[in-house]
């Protein structure tokens, strides 16, 4: 029979892995500017070099010649000058070098295993992934309308009890929204 609380269940069920994902990956990408798991410091590499005074040269080629130099063969993503600074982006590698003395550093990465990949849960653009996050979110509003509607009556009744607790489910990430951010 299918009731609120058998399709209530079955969602859920169904969609804890996701859930538990998202909500995991979720938590590490709201700290992401202090710990990324597709971005795992490991080793860092002290570098003094000499730089083209003429700031055309700072390209992505430098970029790349500069960490050969050092051992590093990695796929470029951009390179840019950043006040007083030369910074490149590669796959596994940042490099940073301050354009007046040419000291800086070259940073290695790793991912994190299982972590990073969650975080990409977040990040896809897929076109079958997001389908599959749509039917996702309809899922966790079936599941959210089922939950009020399993006790139907009574004190603990979404009637009685649960929408004072939704609606303020509701307005505290509105008060973050407007007036804290």
């Amino acid at each position: 029979m299918m009731t609120s609380r058998n399709i209530h269940r079955d969602l859920g069920y169904f969609y804890v892995g996701l859930i538990i994902a998202f909500s995991i990956s979720g938590i590490f990408l709201n700290h992401r500017q202090s710990w990324h798991p597709s971005k795992y410091k490991t080793e860092i590499i002290p570098i003094t070099v000499v730089l083209p005074t003429d700031k055309s040269a700072l390209n992505d080629e430098l970029a790349v010649n500069l960490a050969k130099n050092n051992g590093v063969d990695d796929v470029i993503r951009r390179s840019r000058v950043n006040g007083d600074h030369f910074e490149a982006s590669f796959e596994h590698h940042d490099l940073k070098i301050e354009l007046a003395s040419g000291k800086g550093e070259l940073t290695s990465f790793i991912k994190v295993p299982v972590l990073s990949q969650m975080t990409k849960l977040h990040q896809d653009t897929s076109q079958w992934w997001i389908y599959y996050s749509d039917v996702f979110g309809l899922a966790m509003l079936i599941i959210a309308i089922t939950g009020m509607l399993m006790i139907p009556q009574g004190r603990l009744s979404f009637k009685e009890r649960g929408w004072k607790l939704a609606l303020a489910g509701l307005i505290f990430p509105l008060i973050f929204l407007f007036l804290l951010s």
